[in-house]
């Protein structure tokens, strides 16, 4: 299946942020649906914060399968859910177009396909949309619209910063406006109920900007965001450097606030 390139890679600064997500901060809109007892498959779990609060929440007799294409993540997410001390999740190498079903076979239906900030990473979204269609009952994705990022104060770094994740992730064969197309994607997918909506993040607290800044200070110089503005020739190292300056000025400013939007699906046949 044609792919696109992970534009974030797993640099520590990124993993260590990803794995700040919860349920709460990540998926609230499916929160509600999720109840006791159910098996729920978590596609790109990357390090397991989500995946283990959802098997926290369906409770003993439930039980949730994470899957990520990295290897090196999905260890990451097992020894998490080990220090957990959470046994109703596992985790396993896998393909987001083909995901597996409960128990292994063709029949069963995962009750939840859920996915945070995994489709604007495919180069083949409504592909990967009917896989889930068919392995689960309900749909729940939530992604990111870059184009409608927010910030003030907003230096020319930091917009320049906003273009080039649009740039990146196109370069890459992705969509940094997924979270707008969720709508669109899910209808030529054949779902035929389709419930759609947004969340925010906001990073406005001195704890919000050293966590958003903090971890940006490092990735414009370090993580794949890096190499891969480097590769595609949209940004050399000293504008990298003077982005990841002005997030470090950002963090500091009693001012600085971030808006984030993000789309969500929940989608079933």
């Amino acid at each position: 299946m044609p792919d696109a390139t992970y534009s974030h890679g797993h640099h520590a600064s990124v993993v260590g942020a990803h794995a700040a997500r919860t349920v709460a901060n990540s998926a609230a809109y499916l929160s509600p649906l999720i109840e006791p007892g159910m098996r729920i498959l978590d596609v790109g779990c990357g390090p397991g914060s989500i995946t283990i609060d959802l098997a926290r929440r369906v409770g003993e007799r439930g039980t949730v399968l994470g899957i990520d294409a990295s290897a090196e993540v999905v260890e990451m997410a097992r020894a998490a859910a080990v220090q957990a001390g959470v046994t109703n999740v596992a985790f396993h190498v896998g393909d987001a177009y083909d995901p597996p079903r409960p128990g292994g076979g063709d029949a069963a239906r995962w009750e939840v396909v859920h996915a945070h900030q995994v489709l604007q990473h495919l180069g083949q979204p409504v592909a990967a949309l009917r896989a889930w269609r068919t392995a689960g009952e309900l749909v729940a994705a939530r992604e990111v619209v870059y184009s409608a990022t927010t910030i003030h104060p907003l230096t020319p770094e930091l917009a320049r910063w906003r273009d080039l994740m649009m740039a990146l992730q196109a370069a890459n064969g992705g969509d940094g406006d997924a979270g707008a197309k969720l709508k669109a994607w899910a209808r030529e997918a054949g779902f035929g109920q389709i419930e759609t909506d947004v969340e925010t993040w906001c990073f406005e607290s001195p704890q919000g900007r050293a966590f958003w800044g903090g971890q940006w200070v490092e990735r414009a110089l370090h993580s794949a965001f890096a190499e891969g503005t480097q590769r595609h020739g949209l940004a050399d190292a000293r504008e990298r450097r003077a982005i990841s300056e002005a997030w470090g000025a950002w963090s500091r400013d009693g001012d600085g606030w971030m808006a984030m939007l993000h789309g969500w699906i929940l989608a079933r046949d």
